[in-house]
C-alpha cells in the first residue's frame, strides 16, 4: 500500500495492487468490470460516495464507505464526498421496509453542515492532485425544472429496469408499497453520477452493496447521455457474526460524533464485539496493513481470553474517529473504574468519568464535613443509612471501604482535584460526586 509521503504528493499506486488490497480486506462485492477498473486506476481517478444527511452525524456503519474513499485517496486518487441535500429530502428506499419521514429544511441543512464537517476529519482536503472535495447534490438538482429532469434523465431509464431493482421490488411486495417520491430516488442518484462525471471527471462510484441498483442506474445514464464507460464498486454491508447489524447497541446507533456516542462508549462497545468479528472489522474499517491485521487475529485466537484483538480494534477505531488523545483518556478512565490508583487520575479523566457513570453535583459546603454514609444514601447507592453501615466493607470512598477509613467525615483530602469524590457499592456500582454549583 502507499508510502508515507503526503497525500497530495503521491502518485497513484498500481490499480491491480489497490484492487488486491481491497479484496484482501473483504471490500469487493459487486463491480461493473474489475479488470477494466484496475487498468483505469493505474492513473489518477476521480471517485465519489454519497451520504444522505438523515441525522446530524454519520454512524459507525457508514465508516466503511468513508474509509473506502480514504483508501482510494491514500492510493493517490481524487475522492469526492457527496452530502445529499437533495436526495436527503426524498429518502433512499434501499434496505428499508417503510417510507422515511421528511425532515424540515432547516434540520436537513443543519445535518448537512454537521456531516460535511465530520467527513473532513477522515479525508485530506488540503490542495494537491489527490485533494478531496465536498459537494452537495442540492446545488445542481434544485435549479432543474421537472420537465427538464424528465426529458434529460427520466427519458433514459425504463420503468421495467427500475422495477427490477431489489430496493424497489422488495417494497412493492409489501403491503405499504412505495411512493413515487421514493421510487424517483434512483433517478436523482443516477443524475448525480452524470453531473460529477461531466463537471469533475468522476469515473467511479463506491458504496455499500445495498446501493448497487442505484449505482448501475448511474453507470447506464452516463453511458447513454455522455457515451462514456464509468465504473461502480460496492463492498459488502457489515453484519456481526450473529447476523445482526453492526453499529447498533441495544437498538441505538454508534454515532461518529462525540455528542451522539462518547469516545468511552465507542471504546467499550468495540471491546465487547465477538471474537469472530475482530478480524473482519480490523480489515474493513482500519488502516492497519492486511498482514498486521492477520497477525493480530492469530495472536488473539491463541489466547482469546486476553481480548487483545478487541483492544487493538477499539484503540484503532477510537483514535480514527476521535483522535489518539481520546484513546488515552478513555483508557485512563476505564482503568480507574477497574481499580487503578485514583492518585494517577488527572482532572480531565475524572471529568470524562462524570459523563460516563452516574454523577451528582453537590454544593462543596454539603460535601465537606459530611458523613459519607449520608452521601451514599443521597446518590442512591444505599436505601438507608443503616443498610450502608451494616455493609460498610462493601461501600467505598475513593477506593477505600468505609470500614477502613480513618476519618468519619469527608475532608478536603477526599476531594480529588478539589472537586470529585468517587463512590462505589460492590464491584460495579460507581457514582461520581462533583462538588460545584448545581
Amino acid at each position: 500500500m502507499p508510502d508515507a509521503a503526503p497525500i497530495g504528493e503521491r502518485a497513484p499506486i498500481g490499480g491491480a495492487a489497490l484492487i488486491d488490497d481491497l479484496a484482501a480486506r473483504h471490500l469487493v462485492h459487486d463491480h461493473t468490470d474489475l479488470p477494466a477498473l484496475a487498468a483505469r486506476l493505474d492513473g489518477r481517478t476521480g471517485l465519489y460516495c454519497g451520504f444522505d444527511p438523515t441525522a446530524d452525524s454519520l454512524h459507525i456503519g457508514n465508516l466503511q464507505s468513508i474509509m473506502l474513499l480514504r483508501r482510494f485517496q491514500d492510493a493517490g486518487h481524487r475522492p469526492v464526498a457527496l452530502v445529499g441535500g437533495a436526495t436527503g429530502m426524498i429518502g433512499d428506499p434501499s434496505g428499508r421496509s417503510d417510507e422515511r419521514q421528511f425532515l424540515d429544511p432547516d434540520v436537513l441543512d443543519a445535518n448537512r453542515e454537521a456531516i460535511g464537517q465530520q467527513l473532513q476529519r477522515f479525508l485530506d482536503f488540503e490542495p494537491g492532485p489527490s485533494r478531496a472535495t465536498l459537494v452537495d447534490n442540492r446545488s445542481w438538482t434544485e435549479p432543474v425544472g421537472i420537465l427538464d429532469f424528465l426529458r434529460d434523465v427520466g427519458k433514459y431509464m425504463t420503468v421495467n429496469t427500475m422495477l427490477a431493482k431489489d430496493s424497489v421490488r422488495s417494497r412493492i411486495e409489501r403491503e405499504s408499497g412505495i411512493s413515487f417520491t421514493e421510487f424517483s430516488y434512483m433517478l436523482l442518484q443516477a443524475n448525480d453520477f452524470l453531473v460529477l462525471h461531466r463537471d469533475m471527471g468522476v469515473e467511479l462510484q463506491v458504496a455499500g452493496s445495498d446501493q448497487w441498483g442505484n449505482i448501475v442506474a448511474g453507470v447506464d445514464l452516463v453511458r447513454r447521455r455522455a457515451g462514456a464507460a464509468v465504473h461502480g464498486l460496492t463492498a459488502p454491508l457489515i453484519v456481526r457474526s450473529d447476523g445482526t447489524k453492526f453499529g447498533k447497541s441495544e437498538g441505538a446507533n454508534i454515532w461518529l460524533s462525540a455528542e451522539g456516542t462518547s469516545p468511552y462508549q465507542m471504546f467499550q462497545y468495540l471491546l465487547n464485539v465477538p471474537d469472530a468479528d475482530v478480524g473482519n472489522l480490523l480489515l474493513r474499517l482500519t488502516t492497519v496493513p492486511v498482514g498486521e491485521c492477520l497477525a493480530i487475529v492469530a495472536a488473539h485466537d491463541a489466547a482469546p481470553e486476553h481480548r487483545s484483538g478487541q483492544r487493538r480494534l477499539a484503540e484503532e477505531l477510537t483514535a480514527l474517529v476521535h483522535g489518539p488523545a481520546a484513546v488515552a483518556a478513555v483508557q485512563h478512565a476505564a482503568a480507574v473504574l477497574f481499580g487503578a490508583p485514583l492518585a494517577e487520575a488527572d482532572a480531565a479523566t475524572l471529568e470524562l468519568l462524570a459523563g460516563e457513570v452516574p454523577s451528582t453535583v453537590v454544593a462543596p459546603a454539603t460535601v465537606l464535613g459530611a458523613d459519607p454514609v449520608d452521601l451514599f444514601v443521597h446518590v442512591g447507592l444505599g436505601k438507608s443509612k443503616g443498610e450502608v453501615r451494616r455493609n460498610a466493607g462493601g461501600h467505598y470512598v475513593n477506593q477505600v471501604s468505609l470500614s477502613q477509613r480513618d476519618d468519619a467525615i469527608l475532608g478536603e483530602a477526599d476531594l480529588l482535584h478539589g472537586r470529585f469524590v468517587l463512590l462505589r457499592k460492590g464491584k460495579n456500582g460507581h457514582h461520581l460526586v462533583v462538588a460545584g454549583d448545581s
